[in-house]
């Protein structure tokens, strides 16, 4: 489904990447207190990619764009993907993959990270029955927990992207409180998307004071109004 904006960005992946939410040395951003910069999540364009990869990366160029966050090659080899980049003066701050690479090819995940030259590697989803459970987050912490020390050792970062499901009551607080708790802050960082804090019914404000640094990117968008809002997989 396509949003109507004459850009044709999909209806939930607007401009998403806010590159080091607490990182205060970065050159201002726009506003007293943000310290950016903004960027751009590349799988917001996943249909135009589909087509045509270079001329999706012109146009995210032609947004006067610099920074962006990798979702995938789109087919192309990664050291090829990289000469693109280059080529039109975007640079891969941060990019996600998939949990089972985190999970058993982590190796493999930080010889491509070092190709784009991420700063950051991040994983968006993990898979479950609903509803997602206890069980499964603990194990999901224990991955990120390896996945982090490993990555360390090249020297980049390791971050989980919220999705809206981690939010259901555990406890006296909830699932993604539980992860916060299981995973090491020295390894494991956190990508807040808003819109997936806010479509559960919390606060990004709220959440942002109680975990303070841990949150070091953010997704910043929002979803048209009569989409479908579960907590499935976008």
């Amino acid at each position: 489904m396509k949003h109507p904006r004459r850009l044709a960005l999909p209806v939930f992946a607007l401009l998403a990447l806010t590159y080091s939410v607490n990182l205060g040395q970065r050159s201002a951003g726009t506003g007293p207190s943000f310290k950016g910069p903004v960027g751009l999540q590349l799988y917001s364009l996943r249909d135009q990619f589909k087509k045509d990869v270079p001329g999706t990366l012109d146009q995210v160029r032609d947004f006067k764009i610099k920074y962006v966050e990798l979702a995938g090659t789109y087919g192309l080899p990664p050291g090829k993907f990289r000469q693109e980049l280059d080529a039109r003066g975007l640079k891969a701050i941060s990019g996600h993959f998939s949990y089972e690479q985190c999970r058993d090819h982590i190796e493999d995940v930080a010889r491509d990270a070092k190709i784009f030259g991420l700063e950051y590697v991040g994983c968006a989803w993990i898979p479950h029955k609903d509803p997602f459970d206890e069980k499964t987050c603990r194990e999901a912490a224990a991955v990120f927990n390896r996945a982090g020390e490993a990555l360390a050792k090249h020297g980049i970062k390791f971050f989980y992207h919220t999705h809206g499901y981690e939010f259901l009551p555990y406890s006296d607080g909830t699932l993604f409180d539980l992860m916060m708790a299981e995973t090491n802050p020295k390894f494991v960082r956190f990508q807040m998307d808003v819109y997936w804090v806010v479509n559960p019914g919390f606060d990004p404000v709220k959440l942002l004071q109680k975990h303070g640094k841990r949150f070091e990117l953010m997704h910043v968008k929002d979803m048209k109004k009569g989409t479908p809002t579960s907590t499935t997989r976008h």
